[in-house]
């Protein structure tokens, strides 16, 4: 397929200047990426209007390329606010001309195109707004009168779908469609509903929750992951469920863990292990995994192994992965990568070397769906070897995983992509680690 070449003649200057002296809210000293800028005018819109938009990098880059240069009012308004600007000119926005011939003028094919857009009331031009107005349903998704174990089995159903699309492609593109579901789920709960279905119901729609919540947490909008991570404990409190209680609670301690608080990490997996007795071995060998990586951040590294001891114990005693359930994902690669990477982050030699051996050995056992934690995995293995004893190894594993990893939505692959960037400066006479450069260069650029 040939590469599309930008027009320079139409090219958006005004709007591509905008958004370049812009910082990005992730990551200091750099420009606002097209996909954060979507992200922020969804935000916006979703803020001002209730309205949930898709609007994404590629979008941005079309109207960046001058291929849209009048886009829907909604659209404009999140853009003029977010590049704090006042006028759509000031963004190289200028609405189309439109020119009507008389109908008798027009060859067969366009008179079809225009009696078809003139039945739908859309005039002759074709719009983005236009186009959307045709998607949007003329009456809300009713609420049922009562709700039945269909309903409840449908909420389950949506949140393990999104929650394995995440796994493979990140849940940037997604989370619009997750955040209606869970809305339409939550205006459920005040439906009538039969006493026996009453935890079912709310244990469901935490589920829903803590899925929209890591999907939240996964692209570092942490304000809304943390408000969806509480809707999803209080609906599992509510339902007295215990497993999904400890599932949320260890999202929660992740976080807390990404944002360097491993205080908070402890605190959240001891909360979670009130009533351990109530947990699968699968749950608490995932608490004891997770509380071994705040262990280690904290340099407690006896502490630490012997959690990861503990993990192994409990994972052990495990007779089959619920396939179906909100743990479907810890399987045994997520152990050994989750026990690994406590390993590798600690001063004991043997130890880190276990952890190397454990995080090998999860990217060769993950399965195909789980792209993001296969690339998190290779990633950290090759920026291991590199500060390591076995840079070219390193380097070998990072130019295999680059390109995969970029194509996964998520911040936290970004973030690992820049660390391994850094990894690399430690050697500036070995090649390869020039060209490594390159290709995560190439691959920020285009994510």
């Amino acid at each position: 397929m040939a590469k599309r070449t930008a027009d320079p003649d139409k090219l958006n200057h005004a709007l591509h200047k905008a958004r370049i002296q812009k910082e990005s809210p992730t990551w200091a000293g750099s420009e606002l990426s097209r996909q954060e800028l979507a992200d922020l005018v969804n935000q916006w819109i979703h803020q001002h209007s209730g309205q949930m938009s898709a609007l994404d990098a590629g979008y941005i880059g079309k109207l960046e390329r001058g291929e849209i240069r009048w886009p829907s009012a909604s659209y404009r308004s999140g853009l003029r606010a977010v590049l704090e600007v006042q006028t759509d000119a000031e963004l190289g926005f200028s609405p189309p001309r439109r020119t009507l011939q008389p109908i008798d003028n027009v060859d067969d094919v366009d008179r079809k195109q225009f009696l078809s857009a003139a039945a739908l009331g859309l005039g002759a031009t074709f719009t983005p707004s236009a186009l959307s107005a045709l998607i949007e349903p003329a009456k809300p998704t009713p609420i049922p009168a009562k709700i039945g174990m269909t309903e409840i089995q449908e909420i389950r159903t949506v949140a393990q779908t999104f929650s394995q699309w995440d796994e493979q492609y990140g849940g940037g593109l997604l989370r619009p469609a997750v955040t209606a579901q869970l809305r339409h789920a939550v205006a459920l709960l005040d439906a009538r509903c039969p006493d026996k279905l009453h935890d079912e119901l709310y244990s469901a729609v935490a589920y829903l929750s803590g899925v929209a919540g890591f999907m939240a947490f996964d692209i570092y909008d942490h304000e809304t992951a943390s408000r969806q991570y509480r809707l999803a404990l209080m609906c599992a409190e509510e339902a007295g469920d215990f497993q999904q209680r400890a599932i949320i609670l260890a999202s929660m301690a992740r976080q807390a863990l990404w944002r360097n608080d491993p205080d908070t990490t402890l605190t959240r997996i001891e909360m979670a292990q009130v009533r351990s007795d109530r947990l699968t071995p699968a749950a608490r060998a995932m608490l004891s995994a997770v509380r071994s990586r705040a262990l280690a951040q904290l340099s407690r590294d006896q502490e630490a192994i012997a959690a990861v001891g503990l993990a192994d114990d409990l994972f052990a005693d495990i007779t089959a992965i619920d396939t179906s359930g909100p743990l479907h994902w810890y399987d045994a690669a997520e152990h050994a990568g989750e026990t690994g990477h406590t390993l590798a982050e600690l001063s004991h030699a043997p130890s880190r070397e276990e952890g190397i051996r454990r995080l090998t050995t999860a990217a060769a056992t993950h399965r195909d769906t789980s792209a993001r934690a296969r690339a998190f995995t290779l990633l950290l293995v090759a920026r291991l070897h590199i500060a390591g004893a076995d840079p070219h190894e390193g380097a070998a594993i990072g130019a295999e995983i680059v390109d995969r990893a970029a194509s996964v939505r998520s911040h936290r692959i970004r973030d690992y992509l820049i660390d391994l960037r850094k990894t690399t400066r430690q050697h500036p006479k070995i090649s390869e680690m020039a060209d490594l450069r390159d290709r995560i260069n190439v691959a920020l650029t285009s994510a």
